[in-house]
C-alpha cells in the first residue's frame, strides 16, 4: 500500500513536457500532382487552385512555408509554397500543381520520388496575390529564373 501511495505521489510531481512539434527540415516520399479538375477550386486555406502558380499541399506545414522539392531521378528541383492540407494518400507526401510537377519533370508518370527541405524553417511567408510561377519572376525570390 505504501509503495502504491508512493508512486502516486512521485507520478503527481511530474509534470508531462509539451508534445514536440511536428518539425521539417528535409522529408523525402512520394510527391503527386493536382488533376485539372481542381483548377479554381478552393484549398484548406481558402486560396483558389491555381495550376500555373507553384504551390502545394503537405499535411502539417503551416501555410505559406516554403519548401524546395527535387526530383531524385533527375534532380530537378521547384519552390512551392504550400496553401492547402493532404495529401492523404499512403507514401506521398506533397501534392503540387500542374506547373511544378512540369518544372521537376514528373509530368509522364504522374508520381515521382521527391525530396522537400524548408527553405527558410524561421521565417513564414506574407500572402502575396502572386507565387512563383512559370511566366514571370517570383516576388519572393527574384533572382529565380521562370521555367518556360
Amino acid at each position: 500500500m505504501s509503495l502504491l501511495m508512493s508512486l502516486l505521489l512521485f507520478s503527481g510531481s511530474i509534470h508531462p513536457t509539451e508534445a514536440p512539434e511536428k518539425s521539417l527540415i528535409q522529408q523525402e516520399g512520394k510527391a503527386s500532382y493536382y488533376a485539372n479538375k481542381f483548377d479554381g477550386r478552393r484549398t484548406s486555406s481558402g486560396e483558389r487552385v491555381k495550376q500555373h502558380i507553384f504551390t502545394g499541399a503537405h499535411r502539417y506545414l503551416p501555410f505559406n512555408t516554403l519548401v524546395e522539392v527535387t526530383n531524385k531521378a533527375n534532380q530537378q528541383s521547384v519552390i512551392i509554397r504550400i496553401n492547402d492540407r493532404g495529401p492523404f494518400t499512403k507514401g506521398r507526401v506533397v501534392d503540387m500543381t500542374y506547373a511544378a510537377a512540369k518544372a521537376i519533370g514528373m509530368l509522364g508518370r504522374g508520381v515521382a520520388n521527391v525530396t522537400l527541405r524548408v527553405v527558410n524553417p524561421t521565417k513564414m511567408v506574407a500572402l502575396l496575390d502572386y507565387s512563383l510561377t512559370l511566366d514571370r519572376r517570383s516576388p519572393l525570390l527574384p533572382d529565380l529564373m521562370p521555367v518556360l
